[in-house]
């Protein structure tokens, strides 16, 4: 069949959560059926990833996304008049539109998988085709985290005015969509509370691929705490943040040698600002390759506080042979074993407590990353998690 595959993010290269995540489903469905990408890309600099995709795509088109303080501005502002989030408004893009019309016209499309909410908009106005949601997270649930831990005043105002619009808006695209993909148990309850159909959702948890994503050989001794993520998530900032300020002095205490290395894009001033505000801090941006940070690092750590989906991260560094820590919040979403192929910890001392254990405990930190790299290739490689997308297109034409 023909599917027309919508992303907020070009799937390649693999580099972060959501591209992780989406490739792989275009991976698996390339195998079966003729994929038409059009997907919303950020700079010129991504076209050059074109080429690779149409090993894949039937064809591909991109739209460039267009994101300012000024734009960000006047897309609340109609939020508040139109009752849509400011999430969905913000990305509603006339070019795009344009872009899903054109291949419509030129290909007998069955099928439209939207990936991620905020791309949902652009399959309501298809007549005759079987609508996916591919729902990475329960968003209205990452705004209901943050608004709680925000003080009163305008900003949490806004982020409780967002959650409600989320909740409203993710049950009715569940009732419009014949079909939603949640990558949780803890997701498609969340989906269920905002009403949507539980008889629509199927849970399909993100994979990775073990076969390119291999052990990697640490130095003798490493020390390193290894946080990778896009740092311009409100979930990642915040939680570094926290990390930083709170639970990493508590550690150089007893190991002052240990330096943490935040590796992600577009880090925000808040965050680069913590090398100079911390000893042993080093903020790296964006690295195409993070092995070096991955060698010199003993523990992988993943202190959110808010959040929902699954944290792509903890397959990536289970995959990479590294010992992980995680907040309960860090690692919800997946079957952990806790003490087992996971240390979970979520107050300052004891998550301390944990990052110690690993880096002064070889056999503990041994133990813990032989076990996350076998879970993960049992339980998460793409080739067996994928799967599951053929339960969700054998009911077109229903």
């Amino acid at each position: 069949m023909h599917i027309l595959l919508l992303t907020q993010v070009l799937p390649y290269p693999p580099d972060s959560g959501p591209k992780i995540k989406t490739y792989h489903v275009l991976r698996y469905l390339a195998q079966r059926h003729s994929v038409h990408l059009v997907s919303f890309i950020r700079s010129d600099a991504e076209l050059a990833h074109i080429p690779f995709l149409r090993q894949y795509c039937q064809d591909v088109r991109t739209v460039p996304i267009r994101r300012s303080r000024p734009r960000d501005g006047l897309a609340f502002a109609r939020s508040l008049t139109d009752g849509r989030p400011f999430l969905v408004v913000r990305d509603d893009d006339p070019r795009m539109h344009r872009a899903v019309a054109g291949v419509m016209d030129r290909v007998p499309i069955d099928a439209v998988h939207a990936d991620q909410l905020t791309m949902a908009q652009y399959a309501l106005p298809l007549e005759g085709v079987y609508r996916v949601l591919d729902a990475h997270n329960a968003v209205w649930t990452i705004f209901y985290q943050l608004a709680r831990h925000t003080p009163f005043g305008p900003r949490r105002w806004a982020l409780d005015l967002e959650w409600r619009k989320l909740k409203r808006y993710e049950g009715e695209i569940g009732r419009r969509f014949d079909a939603v993909t949640a990558v949780s148990e803890e997701d498609r309850d969340a989906l269920v509370e905002a009403d949507c159909p539980p008889s629509r959702i199927t849970v399909i948890p993100i994979a990775v691929d073990t076969g390119e994503t291999g052990p990697v050989e640490r130095a003798p001794g490493a020390r390193g705490i290894l946080h990778i993520g896009t740092m311009y998530w409100p979930p990642n900032i915040e939680g570094v943040l926290w990390f930083a300020r709170r639970v990493y002095p508590l550690i150089r205490e007893r190991v002052p040698d240990a330096p943490f290395f935040v590796v992600g894009a577009r880090p925000p001033a808040e965050i680069c600002a913590l090398e100079a505000e911390i000893p042993g801090i080093r903020v790296t941006g964006y690295v195409e390759d993070p092995t070096p940070y991955i060698r010199e690092s003993g523990v992988f750590i993943v202190p959110l506080r808010t959040g929902s989906g699954m944290r792509v991260k903890i397959l990536t560094a289970w995959a990479w042979g590294i010992p992980v820590v995680s907040t309960s919040v860090g690692c919800a979403g997946i079957p952990v074993h806790p003490g087992t192929d996971i240390l979970v910890a979520d107050g300052e001392a004891e998550f301390a407590a944990a990052v110690l254990r690993v880096l002064e405990d070889r056999e503990t930190a041994a133990r813990l990353a032989a076990a996350g790299r076998q879970y993960v290739e049992e339980q998460f490689d793409w080739r067996v998690v994928c799967r599951k997308l053929d339960q969700v297109y054998e009911r077109v034409g229903e």
